[in-house]
């Protein structure tokens, strides 16, 4: 059995660059261009994705796709398949194939204790008592929880029955396919950061899922990421 406190996440394919912006953005005024002549002129580049972004024209930015494989407890997919525009998605199945002993265990650095009203809360760090309590008490959990899966597929039931006694706090698996703009979309609302026009307040475990996706998706499309943070992470 294993205890994980992080998440992973890889990017496994992509077609994404600043150039496919460009790209399908003058294709409205000027006709087909070739890529080639779009790296000519990089400073006009960077101002026709800007004016994109500040201006929210959209469709631009729909013209690239990036797969992600991504393990992550349940309870962060749970969440996460909310986002559906723009997004494919296929995650392992516990009907098909015995799921793994890995389970989810919040590292130290976790804020554990809500304080506030809902709407107007905020996270603060617990105690080592609260530590001490969240860790033995969800590993105590997870060992009786699998130790019933393992007796039951032994006993012959089906996994698909079998794995309902299993908690959110297992580890899952899927690849996520999306857009820059559906990407986003999903950014603004489950990260939290200073320049956000907009605030958002995610639960910390799908938001490092999100940071970790934008660092990768930053390194694809360096002026489009930036025009985003420049125009308060607002998708357009």
């Amino acid at each position: 059995m294993e205890f994980v406190s992080d998440v992973t996440v890889e990017l496994v394919r992509h077609s994404a660059a600043d150039s496919d912006v460009v790209w399908a953005a003058r294709v409205s005024t000027a006709g087909e261009q070739s890529l080639e002549a779009l790296h000519q002129d990089p400073e006009r580049s960077k101002g026709l994705i800007n004016f994109l972004m500040r201006d929210r024209h959209g469709s631009p930015f729909e013209h690239n796709s990036m797969t992600f494989f991504i393990s992550a407890p349940i309870l962060v997919f749970r969440e996460f398949h909310r986002h559906r525009v723009g997004w494919s998605y296929n995650e392992e199945s516990g009907r098909y194939r015995e799921l793994q002993p890995v389970f989810y265990v919040p590292g130290r650095e976790r804020k554990l204790v809500q304080q506030g009203k809902p709407g107007r809360y905020d996270f603060v760090a617990g105690d080592d008592e609260q530590y001490k309590l969240v860790t033995e008490a969800m590993e105590d959990s997870y060992r009786h929880s699998y130790e019933a899966y393992q007796e039951m597929l032994k006993a012959g039931v089906a996994r698909e029955v079998a794995r309902a006694v299993l908690p959110v706090g297992l580890f899952s698996s899927m690849y996520a396919t999306c857009n820059a703009r559906s990407l986003m979309h999903f950014l603004s609302l489950r990260t939290k950061d200073e320049r956000a026009t907009v605030p958002s307040f995610p639960q910390r475990e799908i938001e490092m899922v999100a940071e970790k996706m934008e660092a990768l998706w930053a390194g694809l499309m360096p002026l489009t990421h930036a025009a985003f943070n420049a125009s308060g992470r607002v998708a357009p």
